[in-house]
């Protein structure tokens, strides 16, 4: 028996009086005049079920579904874009100051070219456009046209499928997903923005076609993933990725991670489950997204840092600046900005053992200021991080490293307030050292500089114009620079 064959009696529900968009009566109206049949269809009824946001809405046409388009501008005063290539049309329509896009596309039925997920279009009947939906539970539709109008229209018991919070496909899994491989990435998707289950028989046949994603563009990929990761539990989505063979196809570092090596009684903890525990900690306190990349990149370094010695065991020294160094690579390939954003996840990637690094040391006020310093405005962006990366199973042990993050939350404070590091600049720049010794910009004026900076954040002077001008005449000296100029012959 194929579970996924359609039924031939269609579950008819009339919900007439809750399609109160006025919208519905209209388009039913005039496709009645222009003697066509109009459906909503998709996600606008999946997600009317689901009680959720109802602004976009897709209308299936039999028949000319761009003069339905244009008739129906027409009668609502609003602007229709044409899509002659797609064979589809969109208007936007206001309702109870809600912006609603409706897009009009007559009932096709497709088929592929195994080398492409375009196919070939043919005008179709209601059935033929639900067979070509990627799950059951977005291949429903509510008539429009008078004589039906609110009848639900749901061949393959999508509405069942909402209630047993299941993913499946209205076909065979293996047409559904070799015609399209993208559907493959929006079924995880879906199940992670719905809390939803994928039928065992659906992520078989993800796994067994998953080598088919060669054929999308990583554009759209990064679409899906990126819903992912802004969806309530990213962390479930990337384990699915991994469990339906998806991931190792697009991000073979995240892959790396797993696994757990033994040598005697040493063994280290498996980074690609502890990764998706950091993901999901730090996910209920951001609506970020490049903190949350930031989690989960935040130990990708450590499969190339990994060593053993009979002392110490498994070690990942330097795994924060390899990662960091691999956070480009990455961006570029998932076609991920190679912009600000990117810089800020390397940046809480290289920086991420700091914090750790003086919950388990003496938290000096050098220290914090070297790391006010190089965090600045990101600080509390990189301690919700560190928060995040304790994923220890003794509570004991995470307890205390989170009462000693508290500890040196009140020392970033108190040496913000005192010495005003974030973001400070030392008071003697190179202009005023190239000035003062009627010098060429050269290694020397960076290393004088570099000294001010490590004297200023070590304590030895105060961020003080006169004490680091004293300081840069006493290492000038050393260098066997001569004073030409007085400090007051230039202006700062």
């Amino acid at each position: 028996m194929n579970n996924n064959a359609p039924n031939t009696t269609y579950a008819v529900t009339n919900i007439e009086n809750n399609l109160d968009n006025p919208i519905f009566q209209i388009i039913g109206k005039i496709a009645d005049e222009l003697s066509l049949e109009a459906y909503v269809i998709g996600g606008y009824v999946r997600d009317f079920f689901l009680k959720r946001d109802l602004n976009d809405i897709d209308v299936t046409v039999i028949g000319d579904g761009i003069k339905l388009a244009e008739e129906v501008g027409k009668a609502v005063g609003a602007k229709v874009t044409v899509y002659k290539t797609f064979g589809t049309a969109a208007l936007r329509y206001k309702y109870n100051d809600t912006h609603c896009d409706v897009e009009f596309v007559g009932a096709r039925k497709e088929s592929y070219d195994p080398s492409s997920r375009k196919p070939a279009v043919e005008v179709g009947s209601l059935i033929d456009d639900q067979n070509r939906r990627d799950f059951t539970i977005n291949a429903m539709a509510f008539a429009l046209n008078k004589s039906n109008y609110g009848q639900l229209i749901d061949p393959f018991d999508g509405v069942g499928d909402l209630g047993k919070k299941i993913i499946r496909t209205p076909l065979d899994p293996n047409k559904t997903f070799s015609d399209d491989p993208l559907r493959m990435m929006r079924a995880v998707r879906f199940a992670t923005q719905l809390d939803f289950e994928i039928l065992p028989e659906t992520l078989q046949s993800i796994a067994e076609n998953a080598p088919r994603l060669e054929i999308i563009s990583m554009e759209r990929i990064a679409t899906e993933l990126e819903k992912i990761m802004k969806s309530n539990n990213p962390a479930r989505g990337f384990e699915l990725l991994d469990k339906s063979l998806l991931l190792e196809q697009f991000f073979p570092e995240m892959i790396a991670l797993k696994g757990v090596d033994k040598v005697g009684k040493n063994a280290h903890k498996d980074n690609f489950i502890h990764t998706l525990k950091v993901l999901e900690n730090i996910t209920p306190n951001t609506n970020d997204l490049w903190l949350r990349w930031a989690a989960l990149l935040h130990d990708v370094g450590k499969p190339k840092s990994k060593r053993y010695n009979e002392s110490h065991g498994f070690t990942f020294h330097g795994h924060e600046i390899i990662g960091a160094k691999m956070v480009p690579t990455i961006f570029r390939r998932l076609k991920l900005p190679m912009d600000d954003r990117m810089k800020f996840v390397q940046k809480l990637v290289v920086l991420h053992l700091r914090p750790i690094a003086l919950v388990e040391d003496v938290v000096t006020d050098s220290a914090v200021r070297r790391l006010l310093f190089d965090a600045s405005d990101d600080i509390d962006n990189l301690m919700m991080l560190c928060d995040a990366d304790i994923t220890s199973g003794d509570s004991n042990k995470v307890k205390r490293y989170l009462q000693n993050f508290e500890l040196v939350r009140k020392k970033i404070v108190e040496i913000e307030q005192k010495d005003h590091i974030r973001n400070f600049q030392p008071p003697i720049d190179g202009q005023i050292i190239m000035q003062t010794y009627d010098i060429e910009p050269c290694s020397t004026v960076g290393d004088i500089k570099a000294q001010i900076k490590d004297a200023i954040l070590d304590g030895t002077i105060q961020n003080d114009y006169n004490q680091a001008f004293k300081l840069m005449e006493q290492l000038a000296a050393n260098y066997g620079l001569i004073k030409r100029l007085h400090p007051n012959n230039f202006t700062l």
